[in-house]
């Protein structure tokens, strides 16, 4: 996906693990299972909309066929967002997650350590699109339309 004027520098960041950084227990299905905090920075001043992604591209094929698992997908988050305390959904609008639902759906992993991405968007709409909306529809939607992009990786093991 080609970003369109790059200008301000996007940022997200967590307090409780770094980029490359392992996702503490807490976060993941051993844990509280809730999400993360995330804190936002940079966002241009033309953005009208926010859109955050999680996925987890390492999930066995035997699993699933395409190795994905989305784990959460919100969107039309307002361009003022700058902070997501642990636990709480930031607002905007909900997509499907692969496990069928619209929340946070923490790390999990059933054989080895994953990745997970958290991708965040600037964008300069909001998208016309309905709650429940799948990962392909957002990614679709927002084609032409990504002001800038960010991500923050990080890593879990179940012990």
């Amino acid at each position: 996906m080609e970003v369109q004027n790059q200008k301000a520098e996007l940022s997200l960041t967590s307090s409780v693990f770094e980029h490359l950084g392992n996702i503490p227990v807490r976060y993941t299905c051993d844990g509280a299972k809730v999400n993360p905090p995330l804190s936002i920075s940079g966002i241009s001043p033309e953005a009208k909309s926010l859109v955050l992604i999680m996925k987890d591209p390492d999930v066995p094929k035997t699993a699933r066929a395409d190795g994905m698992w989305n784990h959460w997908i919100k969107f039309n988050l307002p361009p003022t967002l700058t902070i997501i305390k642990e636990g709480q959904d930031p607002g905007g609008v909900s997509g499907i997650n692969t496990s069928g639902n619209l929340k946070y759906v923490p790390p999990c992993p059933p054989d080895r350590e994953h990745r997970y991405f958290f991708y965040l968007y600037s964008l300069d709409t909001m998208l016309d699109l309905k709650e429940g909306a799948t990962k392909a529809e957002v990614l679709s939607a927002i084609e032409g339309h990504i002001l800038q992009k960010t991500e923050l990786m990080g890593l879990y093991n179940r012990q």
